[in-house]
């Protein structure tokens, strides 16, 4: 196994048999190496293997700046981050969250603090992940010594969502507003909380994640089910007629008009959340 890049004295690049970059990391991997010599092995720490070139190159530029603790620190973190949402998490989250944390840190020794204006929201739907926030937070600030406020666990969790749903963070952040506004017109037109601990909840906003994708991105669900949404109006008229204020919000804000499958899906789950 020979030495491909020296990305600093703790990281290096190595290439695969098959022409794949591996990115190595270990402390003094690279003391007094260039590329070309033997890598010491027993030096190696973490392995990180990211498919997408652009992501291996924009993360070997990072790790030209964030100390080797910090990497570790993030990598164990999006480990049990993984292991306990049980899916796969978008590369890209090694280096949006790294570089996240990074300047975080930075900007705590300058003494600025940003806050987080999507806090009570991200809070309230994203509970699993400002779950995992959080826990991130207090690793972060135990291991590195410092206070960072709690308003950081919400923006970790912005990256767990990104990551989860394959989005730009500031598209996550407009998604995060759209599901508001559609649960703040559920709520208004019945005149009720929800029970935010219920399943029923749980898919709901489940649900509305993949819609606003569409939204966003401009694609529908097919015009499928008219004669069921027609038999689904008639036996949930409240539900539907919720749906339907949806429909012009949607239209009117968002310029995306929706077809009578979507609006039969959302029928269904809003009945179950204010029914069950």
């Amino acid at each position: 196994m020979k030495i491909a890049k020296v990305i600093n004295n703790n990281v290096i690049s190595i290439y695969q048999a098959d022409g794949a970059e591996l990115v190595v990391m270990g402390r003094g991997i690279a003391f007094k190496k260039k590329p070309g010599d033997k890598v010491d092995e027993t030096r190696i720490q973490k392995v990180f293997a990211l498919k997408n070139k652009q992501t291996s190159d924009n993360f070997k530029t990072l790790l030209r700046e964030v100390p080797i603790e910090l990497v570790e620190i993030v990598e164990e973190l999006i480990a049990h981050a993984r292991d306990n949402l049980g899916r796969n998490l978008n590369e890209n989250i090694y280096v949006s969250l790294t570089d996240h944390i990074y300047f975080a840190i930075e900007r705590y020794h300058e003494g600025i603090e940003i806050k987080n204006a999507l806090m009570w929201e991200i809070k309230q739907l994203y509970k699993v992940e400002f779950g995992l926030g959080l826990r991130m937070l207090d690793q972060i600030n135990s291991r590195m010594n410092i206070e960072l406020p709690t308003d950081e666990a919400a923006f970790i969790a912005l990256h767990i969502v990104n990551a989860e749903m394959n989005e730009e963070v500031i598209t996550t952040m407009n998604i995060t507003k759209f599901i508001q506004q559609i649960i703040n017109i559920a709520k208004y037109h019945f005149k009720m909380e929800f029970d935010e601990d219920s399943l029923s909840y749980f898919r709901f906003i489940t649900h509305l994640k993949f819609f606003s994708q569409r939204v966003f991105s401009g694609t529908h669900y097919d015009n499928n089910y008219d004669h069921l949404y027609d038999m689904i109006q008639e036996k949930h008229p409240e539900a539907s007629a919720c749906v339907e204020k949806i429909a012009l919000f949607v239209q009117k804000e968002y310029d995306h008009a929706l077809t009578n499958e979507e609006k039969l899906y959302l029928t269904v789950h809003i009945e179950r959340v204010v029914n069950r």
